[in-house]
């Protein structure tokens, strides 16, 4: 109890320390209970606004360097809620993306001493030249290095996750629990936010981001659905050199597209580099139901045969078959602007009561579709377009779906990528022909056939289990239907059991953390 309530302690001083509690303030009054705690943790008793740097800076902005200040734990909560709009709100997520990842590097002799004992010393051996680190975040480093790869001698990248960075992510995100469930038991009307739901969605999230043996995983898959995409290519993972803790995948021999003057060098033509670039990420959207969910710049290269070639799989969005019919079908129908087809969508696909007249709903649409098509190209985003689409539908009581959210996020990110390269690029005319194929694939009577073959042949296989499925299948139903976050039951129950543990600390500790403060306080 003692280690939670001072590692708490230290949370709450990061956060006291920082410039959140000024910028929450300007949406929400904090209580007052509140701000004297923090005036406490922060060492500092003045109640008037304590002189501040960077001024003209945005909320956002001073938010960001607060999160960055604040270390691993914080910099990932802030990369976390930008993909949730819905939470924080549009203008501070999109401020947000300015978030910058970057951490000092550890020593050289560390990441040595970490491929030896997660891959041996044999494998180790065959290691050549690993070089210093060539880019540092908050989870993990990257290394250029040489290795033999069955007598061939191939250039490859090497991420290494920080020392130890587990044990403190869980540590800190633990006591972050504790927080927000410190805030909802005693503000109450803080519980419509969900906090301690979005913070275990987030420790499940990062959790598997630091075991790159998943990363490298989700990179192997990414590769075979897009092997045959002509001008795009994922790096060969090899898997001899991959452990929790150490990734190996090839060097890529190219130029981010955020350096636009060597792209131009290189005779590069980044008209059609941002075309592809949308196509590409809509192709693996609806066709694959799988695709990258941090297209930014940064983790964007053209390697030298011109192809598009995108690096860190860290995050990666999924889509079931459901959502990706659903994503086509209106993206396809605003294009269309058949409105009508886009409302016979969500009704069909259960998105929205069935009791909803369809002629109203399309009526919703059309005033989203129609201001769109008198704008300039220049200034139609699909992105946008989902996103206001999802705030319509709401009042159509339409539940959030987080993987639609974060296919939202990911396609401005494109859209923006792809307007830095050439500010006239056609979203719609460069989506159609993409969405358009694969609507027609799906529904030709061949593929149709076979994936009813599929569906009736995975049927027939459960009937024996078919009583426990519905049973899974009610408590899904219940879960769903009360607006919670967790995504399968497995979570559930561990949200549940965390939320028990939780209330009996809360419990025994208020006591202990006002003699903990005092003897803060005290010894500093």
């Amino acid at each position: 109890m003692i280690k939670k309530l001072f590692t708490l302690f230290i949370l709450g001083r990061k956060l006291a320390k920082s410039d959140i509690l000024n910028i929450v303030s300007k949406f929400k009054k904090p209580p007052l209970a509140i701000k004297i705690l923090f005036q406490i943790l922060s060492f500092s008793f003045s109640f008037s606004n304590r002189q501040r740097t960077n001024l003209n800076n945005t909320e956002g902005e001073r938010l960001s360097k607060s999160l960055q200040t604040m270390g691993t734990t914080f910099i990932k909560l802030g990369q976390f809620l930008v993909t949730r709009p819905d939470i924080i709100g549009d203008e501070l997520a999109k401020e947000l993306e300015g978030l910058q990842d970057r951490l000092p590097a550890f020593p050289l002799s560390k990441a040595t001493e970490i491929i030896k004992k997660d891959l041996g010393e044999e494998t180790f051996n065959t290691i050549i030249n690993l070089s210093e680190p060539v880019a540092a975040a908050s989870v993990a480093q990257v290394h250029k290095a040489k290795i033999n790869d069955n007598g061939t001698i191939k250039d490859v990248a090497i991420k290494i996750l920080r020392p130890d960075i587990k044990k403190t992510f869980n540590e800190e995100i633990d006591a972050l629990m504790l927080f927000a469930f410190f805030i909802e038991s005693f503000i109450k009307k803080t519980k419509r936010l969900k906090l301690i739901e979005v913070v275990f969605l987030l420790k499940e999230i990062t959790n598997l981001e630091m075991d790159l043996r998943f990363e490298a995983a989700a990179a192997n898959e990414y590769a075979e659905n897009t092997k045959n995409d002509a001008g795009f290519r994922v790096p060969v993972i090899y898997w001899n050199f991959t452990s929790e803790n150490v990734m190996t995948l090839d060097w890529v021999d190219g130029v981010s597209i955020r350096e636009t003057e060597d792209l131009q060098k290189r005779n590069i033509d980044t008209k059609r580099i941002a075309s592809d670039i949308i196509k590409h990420f809509l192709r693996h959207a609806v066709r694959d139901g799988f695709f990258h969910a941090d297209m930014h710049q940064g983790n964007i290269f053209i390697d030298n045969n011109g192809q598009i070639v995108p690096i860190d799989f860290g995050i990666m969005g999924r889509l079931d078959n459901l959502s990706k019919r659903f994503l086509a079908e209106i993206l396809f129908g605003f294009i269309q602007r058949d409105y009508k087809k886009v409302a016979e969508v969500h009704l069909v696909a259960g998105l929205v009561p069935k009791d909803v007249p369809v002629n109203d709903l399309a009526q919703a649409l059309r005033s989203i579709g129609e201001p769109i098509f008198g704008q300039s190209v220049k200034d139609i985003s699909g992105g946008k377009l989902l996103k206001q689409l999802f705030e319509v539908t709401e009042k159509f009581n339409m539940q959030t779906q987080p993987q639609l959210l974060m296919l939202q996020k990911t396609m401005v990110v494109v859209e923006g990528v792809a307007r830095k390269l050439n500010p006239n690029t056609n979203i719609w005319e460069t989506s159609k022909p993409v969405l358009e194929n694969w609507l027609r694939e799906t529904k030709d009577p061949i593929n149709t056939l076979n994936e009813s073959l599929k569906t009736t042949t995975e049927v027939i296989k459960r009937l024996p289990d078919f009583p426990e499925i519905m049973d899974k299948a009610n408590q899904a139903l219940s879960f769903l239907a009360s607006g919670q976050i967790p995504q399968n039951s497995n979570s559930f129950t561990a949200l549940n059991e965390k939320i028990s543990d939780m209330t009996a600390f809360r419990n025994q500790s208020i006591v202990g953390l006002l003699l903990l403060v005092i003897f803060g306080l005290v010894v500093f």
